[in-house]
């Protein structure tokens, strides 16, 4: 990359990282998927999603690195984990999976000052049908989305990628909550739509880093957040699923940060 473009911020304040600002990203995802891996065998029937988070928080300090929720915002767990009709920032507690239960497990952590985020899909015993349905378009909408990602292409591009493909098959994109810039903060420009026009918004330049993380609902797309302050669900209790990785533009697409050492990205479980 030219090294005139060093932090470099766009007129929309995204920030241009360079090379080796892309080996800091690639370390953090890696860590932040192996723990998702990791914690897919803890995830059955009558486990609690405070033991889940228990768990987790132990894996980000086993390795070396530290958890980007924890404190955030008066936030006090290493995990959000949201259940059915939880479209985000479920709060881990003493409740106990049900058979048959979806639930999105979203991790970030800290390594050497770079933020690693993504969540992914799990279920607790046989998934149902129209749940399996509804993950499978939310995790390919994402991957449209990820196709997208080039230089030259914009925002808009991203939005309707995931929106058309989730549209086609009558299910609906959350507004309400959208991807975000990242690096060596949690959160910053640009707000990523998982809607849009093509077209549309900022133009895409090699070294931005941010997510995409499609929240998708089996019913309509509105959401209201509960009194917790963080616990969103969809208002007509319709079940939501999502998946999210962090990404990096290059000089030819895209890389992705936060892919599974494992594989286990999707599916998580063992169709029946």
């Amino acid at each position: 990359m030219n090294d005139t473009h060093k932090g470099r911020m766009t007129r929309d304040g995204i920030r241009i990282h360079d090379d080796a600002e892309f080996n800091g990203m690639r370390a953090a995802g890696r860590v932040a998927a192996e723990i998702l891996d990791e914690i897919a065998e803890h995830v059955f029937p009558g486990q609690t999603t405070e033991e889940l988070d228990r768990l987790i928080g132990e894996k980000v300090i086993a390795k070396g690195t530290t958890s980007a929720t924890i404190g955030y915002k008066g936030y006090q767990h290493a995990s959000c984990i949201s259940i059915n009709h939880v479209v985000c920032h479920g709060i881990p507690g003493p409740k106990q999976l049900k058979d048959g239960d979806i639930l999105n497990i979203d991790v970030t952590v800290i390594l050497n000052g770079w933020f690693g985020d993504t969540s992914r899909m799990y279920v607790a015993g046989k998934l149902p049908r129209k749940a399996e349905r509804l993950i499978q378009v939310t995790h390919d909408a994402l991957m449209l989305g990820i196709d997208a990602v080039k230089p030259g292409n914009t925002f808009g591009d991203i939005g309707y990628a995931i929106q058309s493909y989730v549209e086609s098959h009558r299910m609906s994109v959350v507004r309400d909550f959208c991807g975000h810039g990242l690096g060596q903060v949690f959160h910053a420009p640009p707000n990523v739509l998982h809607y849009g026009r093509p077209g549309s918004g900022p133009v895409l330049e090699e070294g931005m880093f941010f997510t995409i993380e499609p929240m998708v609902n089996l019913g309509r797309p509105e959401t209201k957040v509960l009194a917790d302050e963080w616990t969103a669900v969809t208002r007509d209790k319709s079940l939501s699923a999502q998946f999210e990785h962090s990404v990096g533009v290059t000089a030819t697409g895209v890389d992705i940060f936060t892919l599974s050492p494992a594989g286990l990205f999707h599916p998580t479980y063992t169709a029946e």
